[in-house]
């Protein structure tokens, strides 16, 4: 399966992206700040992609979950080119009943099988999770 995307710049070093027919979006520089940096777009993947398997996973174990939130945070190098050495990913999963072993397994999952944009960097991954109790509605 081959992915392809485009970039063009359109003033200072702000660029807008597209990757086949999805919307556009705007990356910039850390100066520019009018949309992330191509670095921080790199960890919004990362993120995306590991929530999704998170949710794919947990819907098969029939978890009770409302809602998710992933908070990741990458160390990088101080040398060019920079790269990400550690990234950290915090998941947040809201719900009833939540079991503790099936998020990790999830996670694990992710991790370990599905997650093609962790298995794609040169970096090491840590995580930890909470769990947010919802009531019953």
């Amino acid at each position: 399966m081959d992915v392809k995307a485009s970039i063009r710049w359109t003033d200072g070093y702000q660029l807008i992206a597209r990757a086949g027919e999805s919307p556009a979006v705007v990356m910039d520089s850390s100066e520019g700040k009018s949309g992330p940096t191509p670095m921080e777009m790199l960890l919004m993947g990362v993120a995306g992609c590991t929530a999704i398997d998170i949710l794919y996973i947990m819907k098969k174990k029939r978890a009770l979950l409302s809602g998710l939130e992933v908070n990741i945070a990458g160390e990088r190098a101080e040398e060019h080119p920079k790269r990400y050495r550690k990234i950290h990913l915090e998941y947040v999963l809201y719900g009833r009943d939540l079991s503790s072993k099936a998020i990790e397994q999830a996670i694990e999952l992710s991790k370990s099988k599905y997650c093609s944009a962790m298995a794609s960097l040169n970096a090491s991954f840590e995580h930890s999770y909470r769990i947010a109790e919802v009531e019953a509605s």
